[in-house]
């Protein structure tokens, strides 16, 4: 059986970062992931991505962020990697983890779980499919391509933005209403671009693949009329259905797919504590930077429950 003070399940930025910050309080560690590499959305999803709410950096690209993470969270922690814990069962003081190891306590930092994207709802044959994207990790990929861009949040707004930055890429970005979800600078941004085409409020409602490009039927909303577009390649940016199901499994309370924690970031289930996307509270926000500091509430408060004799140091800005 191996032994640590904390099992982290999630290898994601926060999790990284509470590994880092679990060390500093000499507490052992064991960070879980069910995919082969750390890094979690940034790493997966939006390497190039440009991050804005980083604390200390004016920005800084998801690959950048995770490349730093790891390297702090290296010989700090031990990681299992391509494991999905599927058992967390509670003897006494101690949690076993998938009968293999055994913790104090568990902190929950899967972000919103499984990366399971929301597809585009069109019948395709696996030619098609070839065609059509969910994640953009290689922008040289779509260079010197049409590229269409389905969605109207953050992420079809930031894809859009990197794949015309290459600058003989064409794209055109569709999505059913006429307001974005995503941030009014990186609108203005894509609007001010000549090789970026903004159409809404637009539904796709077939697609073929004609003379090696793929033909698409827009609907516009309230319409009957169909028009149809032509491009080589497609980046559904739909977003993510959060599956963080098997928590409930575990016996914690979820809302909507979260976890509900306390103010120290505490579940249901003493000892078992939940930070980042992962964690739901009233007036949270899904940013990393809160994340990282909900890492820090969630060590502080395993440090009391664990060692109420010692004298807590709170690095590193206390005198």
């Amino acid at each position: 059986m191996k032994k640590f003070d904390i099992a982290i399940i999630g290898a994601g930025p926060v999790g990284l970062f509470c590994a880092n910050f679990a060390h500093l309080h000499g507490l052992t560690s064991i960070t879980f992931d069910s995919l082969k590499e750390v890094g979690g959305q940034p790493q997966f999803l939006y390497p190039n991505k440009k991050i804005s709410d980083i604390p200390v950096f004016d920005q800084i690209t998801g690959f950048d962020l995770i490349s730093r993470l790891k390297k702090s969270a290296t010989g700090k922690t031990t990681f299992s990697l391509n494991h999905r814990v599927t058992s967390i069962e509670q003897e006494e003081d101690k949690f076993l983890i998938d009968g293999d190891f055994e913790v104090k306590s568990v902190i929950i930092a899967t972000g919103t779980g499984s990366f399971k994207p929301k597809k585009l709802p069109l019948k395709m044959d696996e030619a098609i499919e070839k065609r059509v994207h969910y994640f953009v990790q290689d922008l040289a990929k779509y260079a010197g391509q049409t590229v269409a861009v389905f969605g109207g949040g953050d992420s079809a707004l930031d894809w859009a933005l990197e794949l015309a930055e290459q600058g003989n890429t064409q794209v055109k970005l569709i999505h059913r209403r006429n307001e974005f979800r995503g941030l009014e600078s990186s609108i203005q941004q894509l609007k001010s671009l000549k090789n970026v085409e903004i159409l809404t409020p637009y539904l796709p409602k077939t697609i073929t693949l004609r003379n090696n490009q793929l033909e698409v039927g827009l609907k516009q909303m309230g319409e009957s009329d169909i028009i149809k577009r032509h491009f080589d390649q497609i980046i559904v940016a739909y977003g993510f259905r959060a599956d963080n199901s098997i928590a409930r499994k575990w016996g914690i309370n979820l809302t909507n797919g979260q976890i509900d924690v306390t103010r120290e970031m505490a579940t249901n289930i003493p000892g078992i504590y939940a930070i980042g996307d992962s964690a739901t509270y009233p007036g949270r926000v899904p940013v990393i930077g809160l994340g990282f500091g909900e890492a820090q509430i969630a060590i502080t408060a395993i440090m009391r429950s664990l060692f109420p004799e010692k004298t807590l140091t709170i690095h590193s800005t206390s005198i």
